[in-house]
């Protein structure tokens, strides 16, 4: 009985560091600013039949109306009410997203704002997407209701009200982010409301959340709101399932407030992983792809068990958040596949790809000045995500998910998860390859010179279908094929020039 509780308080313990995806689903997808209308779609049509596990939503909640400048995306993260409105659609068009989305065993997480409301000089009005009254001067949010009492005002220490030094915890908890103003979480009514907000999204089929600006909050403050927190919907989810929980700390080192502070309420987002890959993929300060034999814990990043890892995210590829200008985006799309799929095949963390929308870059003093604009939208409408006849998609949406090499890299995680990190090879520069067990195997070459090598694969004898160059299709591969000899060993000829120089092989890919 002693073994069953203690199984039993491990299980519940451990719920919320864990996705919730189906059995062989194992990465999340960010699909950035997308309509519900089009998740539901995406869910049906692409991501369920190509192994993605879950999607991140933006905020569902409703926000300002930010005119100038002109509906911008950070407007998302500025609430006026927890009413289910936005341009990203309505409450009946997300309930029915998160329907059909679970129908095919693909999750919704829900990128939840707890430390804020709208910032303080966005006035008075009914200028919200839902067209509900508030007054930012006055902290009126009758849709709510908040009030004056239900803000951190008073507590905060700074002269301006706003975070004046991130080397003061209690400035960087108390006051307010870039003029956002600081709900007091300390306060049982603002957490209860934060909390029924969670549960409505948890009873409409939601799996988890992202919480946002989590280093803003007390990790007592979240904990407190998320003991509130019900159990998983049991149409989709085993009985007694928690939410999985995923926090945003950005935490490069030098401050007080570490990530390690909120291992308790959840994983945690590593932004070290991305600016690192970023350093190293672009050979900046005498990195080399060699140096990766050790990747995860032993540069420094938090326990596996407890990290979401990626490559870049809304924020970072804009020059926002972490990580500076080492970040990969779509913009530099052939590095880019190179870092995702190191990540993909590399077991550190749970994985979430970034799929992006294209807007009109200006760089001023290597600044972007366009970094502020909003999805692709008609006068403010946001455009319908259109799929092409070679499956990308229009409509300036980037969809990095449905690139090929993304894709296959999701799938070949999907093949190789539980298997361990195996077969290391590198030529003391930047030509790499490793294993996974006895299901896969990635040769990179980042190097100005080809690569040409034996090496030992740890997979069974046979012929298989390099799955960056293309797919398996029938009994025949539509890119490179690979050999595998009897002992395991496969002969790899990459070209430093190639559009991919990598190759990738799964036992899934096998003729």
């Amino acid at each position: 009985m002693k073994i069953f509780l203690l199984l039993f308080a491990l299980g519940f313990c451990w719920a919320q560091y864990s996705p919730h995806t189906q059995q062989g689903r194992t990465s999340i997808v960010h699909l950035f600013e997308w309509r519900w209308v089009d998740i539901a779609k995406e869910c049906e049509r692409y991501l369920a039949p190509n192994g993605y596990g879950g999607v991140q939503v933006s905020p569902p909640n409703e926000n300002v109306v930010v005119t100038n400048p002109f509906r911008p995306w950070w407007e998302r993260y500025q609430p006026i009410s927890y009413k289910i409105c936005t341009r990203s659609g309505n409450e009946d068009e997300f309930r029915d997203m998160v329907t059909r989305c679970n129908n095919v065993g693909v999750r919704i997480y829900v990128d939840a704002v707890m430390n804020h409301m709208c910032g303080d000089g966005q006035g008075a009005g009914t200028h919200s997407t839902c067209g509900s009254y508030f007054n930012a001067q006055t902290r009126d949010f009758p849709a709510v209701p908040y009030s004056g009492w239900d803000f951190n005002d008073g507590k905060c220490k700074s002269g301006s009200g706003g975070i004046e030094s991130y080397q003061d915890i209690y400035q960087v908890r108390d006051c307010r982010l870039t003029g956002l103003l600081d709900l007091a979480l300390e306060k049982d009514y603002v957490r209860s409301t934060l909390a029924a907000y969670l549960n409505r999204l948890i009873d409409i089929g939601v799996a988890g959340f992202r919480l946002d600006a989590c280093k803003h909050m007390w990790p007592g403050d979240i904990k407190a709101v998320l003991d509130k927190l019900n159990n998983l919907n049991t149409k989709w989810f085993p009985s007694g399932s928690k939410p999985f929980i995923y926090q945003e700390v950005i935490d490069l080192g030098g401050e007080p407030i570490t990530s390690s502070q909120y291992f308790g309420n959840g994983r945690v987002t590593e932004f070290k992983y991305g600016a690192k890959l970023g350093t190293v993929i672009r050979r900046w300060n005498g990195e080399k792809m060699s140096y990766l034999k050790n990747w995860g814990e032993g540069w420094g990043f938090m326990p596996s068990d407890r990290a979401l890892v990626f490559v870049d995210n809304h924020d970072n590829q804009r020059g926002h958040g972490a990580g500076g200008a080492s970040i990969l985006t779509f913009w530099d799309a052939r590095l880019y596949k190179m870092a995702v799929g190191f990540m993909l095949a590399h077991p550190y963390g749970v994985t979430r790809v970034m799929s992006s929308y294209r807007w009109s870059r200006n760089f001023v003093n290597g600044k972007d000045t366009n970094d502020w604009i909003g999805p692709p939208n008609n006068n403010g409408v946001t455009k319908e995500v259109t799929i092409n006849a070679d499956t990308t998609c229009g409509n300036d949406w980037v969809c990095e998910h449905r690139w090929r090499q993304i894709r296959n890299m999701v799938i070949f995680r999907n093949v190789v998860d539980g298997q361990p990190f195996s077969n290391w090879w590198d030529n003391g520069s930047n030509q790499v390859a490793f294993g996974r067990g006895n299901k896969g195997f990635i040769v990179f070459n980042n190097d100005d010179w080809s690569l040409s090598s034996t090496l030992q694969t740890g997979l069974p004898g046979g012929t298989y279908c390099d799955v960056i160059s293309g797919d398996k299709s029938g009994n025949s591969c539509t890119g490179i094929k690979v050999s595998v000899s009897s002992d395991g060993k496969a002969y790899f000829s990459i070209s430093n020039s190639a559009e991919d120089p990598f190759i990738a092989i799964h036992v899934g890919a096998k003729l």
